[in-house]
């Protein structure tokens, strides 16, 4: 009986896991205004100097990090009538209203740093807590192998769209003639300030919330520091980084290198960003189907080499053509989101082999290292920054154009960097020790000593 296979559990409807995944579309808003709208709209209507928006942003985002394995420790240790990640993703929700209304909506021109840096920590802390509370409540509906890619699939997909919906607002604000570039970053924050509540009461009222068996968690920082020293977390942690600075840099350098390397306007270039993202929408169900049939393991590792050669080709197409490059950023971004949303279903696997070996249930704070890891990247994306400065680049270029040598760092920075970044990701996954059959074993294993 011991090389039976584990009972089949009830697979969860489209309709749940949409339901599920509604909340991504706020929580996806503010993972695009942070870093792209937000420190523009300070440094431009608010009035903000750039280098003192960039402080503030990396100061706050620095002192985030810490709150990860807080906020995951405790949630390991929450046990409600209510539910586990349930009391956590609604104490989040009037933290994010607020902070959004402060942020987006009320905010006047010559307000100061220290608001920025206040209602910026606030608005982390609640993002960090409904984020952290999502991934965990996804990893317990839906315990089998090839049914928790289909939870993460559905959850990537309205993450990409939650993108893309705010991205084209403000450009739809003002080709509409509603108003300027500021009232669109406004109606952002409403719509927004709409969203959180109607999604995450849609998900509380629909969607059911298992409760893993397990004795409390233990152990403090310990038990912490004993999970990387596993062999599967720490692959997992090594490919987010990497995942995460390659399209990092992409995102930071995409316009430079559009408008001084291949001549195309800030209107053009959006627009291939617009299209690289709905390509990743289009490929997500591809490579969730794919982890069903070869591993989530051998999956990834698959889309991250052709993430490789589709970006570095995509980006090495000449200028000129809007058609063809538009197509070619198409192509490039088709595997995009494999990586987002396959390392946190591979996640939640190890947190069930750590659940059998300990008889301790700590998802939450293995999400909470993910998590953290994934804001490391973030940061680490800036670099190239540092290193255009110091090779003399302007972002607005001079009367006689960037020099040749400024440019050249430029599109080593954009092309080779990230295509490196995403084929070491592959390389790091060989021999990623918790195949689908190993994790048959953990299941069963868990429903066994569960039942008794």
């Amino acid at each position: 009986m011991t090389d039976a296979a584990p009972p089949a559990p009830a697979r969860r409807s489209n309709a749940v896991l949409a339901a599920f995944s509604t909340v991504c579309l706020p929580l996806a808003a503010f993972g695009v205004a942070l870093p792209v709208t937000l420190p523009e709209f300070y440094a431009t209507f608010v009035g903000l100097e750039l280098g003192v928006v960039a402080t503030v942003f990396m100061a706050v985002r620095l002192i985030d990090i810490t709150f990860d394995p807080f906020i995951g420790w405790a949630m390991d240790r929450t046990k409600t009538r209510f539910g586990r990640y349930r009391p956590w993703m609604v104490a989040s929700t009037p933290v994010l209203m607020l902070s959004a209304l402060m942020m987006f909506v009320l905010v006047q021109p010559g307000a100061g740093a220290a608001y920025l840096f206040a209602w910026l920590l606030v608005l982390y802390l609640g993002f960090s807590i409904a984020t952290l509370g999502q991934l965990g409540w996804a990893s317990v509906l839906a315990p089998e192998y090839d049914q928790r890619s289909r939870v993460y699939g559905w959850w990537q997909v309205f993450n990409i769209i939650g993108v893309i919906l705010i991205l084209i607002l403000p450009t739809v604000v003002i080709q509409l003639g509603i108003g300027t570039y500021a009232d669109g970053v406004r109606i952002m924050g409403w719509a927004i300030l709409i969203a959180l509540p109607v999604t995450i009461g849609l998900t509380l009222f629909v969607v059911p919330e298992p409760v893993n068996a397990g004795a409390a968690p233990h152990g403090g920082p310990k038990a912490y520091l004993a999970l990387f020293k596993r062999k599967a977390v720490r692959k997992l942690l090594f490919a987010d980084v990497l995942l995460g600075v390659a399209p990092g840099i992409t995102g930071s350098l995409l316009f430079f290198f559009f408008g001084q390397i291949k001549g195309y306007g800030h209107t053009e270039a959006s627009l291939f960003m617009l299209l690289y993202f709905v390509a990743g929408l289009v490929g997500a169900p591809f490579w969730a189907w794919l982890a069903t049939r070869v591993g989530k393991d051998k999956a990834l590792a698959i889309a991250s080499l052709s993430f490789a050669g589709l970006y570095i080709g995509a980006t090495l197409v000449p200028g000129g053509n809007f058609t063809l490059t538009a197509a070619v950023m198409f192509l490039a971004g088709l595997p995009y989101a494999a990586g987002l949303f396959l390392l946190r279903a591979m996640m939640a696997d190890v947190g069930d082999e750590v659940r059998l070996e300990t008889g301790v249930d700590r998802t939450g704070l293995m999400f909470s290292i993910l998590s953290a890891t994934t804001k490391i990247g973030h940061v680490v994306a800036l670099i190239p920054y540092l290193i255009l400065q110091w090779v003399g680049f302007k972002a607005i270029a001079p009367a006689g154009g960037n020099s040749e040598m400024s440019l050249l760092t430029l599109q080593v920075l954009f092309i080779l960097l990230p295509g490196l970044l995403l084929a070491a990701a592959a390389l790091v996954l060989k021999n990623y020790p918790l195949t689908p059959a190993r994790h048959d074993e953990i299941r069963l294993a868990l429903e066994a000593r569960d039942a008794a």
